[in-house]
């Protein structure tokens, strides 16, 4: 199959690389096995960069824990402390403390590193430097 590759900048053109990718997946040919795996790498450049991935908030992986575990609010009584505090976690209250965090990881085999949020970026004081 003779096909070039197909330089995204638009929706219209990702479905048309879609397409070429899916053609290029039922040959058998080397050259264009060499062709669909560039063109997915392009693919997937245009999609990361117009639909970026977002990391979920900290109650929206505890809800996906319980779900996943079958656990309802009062099972999380032990892990997180009171009701009260299950019920701050999980509306986006309150953040998690640290033994709440070493609690979650060894119940449910998570690394901390999912649990905590995102060390913020250090902000730019806006003023000038007084010279000494």
């Amino acid at each position: 199959m003779d096909a070039t590759l197909i330089v995204i900048d638009s929706d219209a053109e990702l479905m048309r690389a879609h397409a070429l990718a899916d053609r290029l997946m039922a040959s058998g040919d080397p050259a264009d096995l060499a062709r669909l795996e560039a063109q997915a790498r392009l693919i997937a450049a245009y999609e990361e960069s117009k639909w970026p991935r977002r990391m979920p908030s900290t109650p929206a992986i505890v809800r996906y824990l319980m779900d996943q575990h079958g656990f309802s609010r009062a099972d999380m009584v032990p892990i997180l402390g009171t009701a009260s505090r299950v019920s701050e976690v999980l509306r986006g209250k309150k953040g998690l403390s640290m033994t709440m965090v070493q609690r979650l990881r060894a119940r449910f085999g998570v690394p901390a590193d999912v649990l905590l949020p995102a060390p913020k970026a250090p902000t730019r004081r806006a003023g000038k430097r007084k010279a000494a």
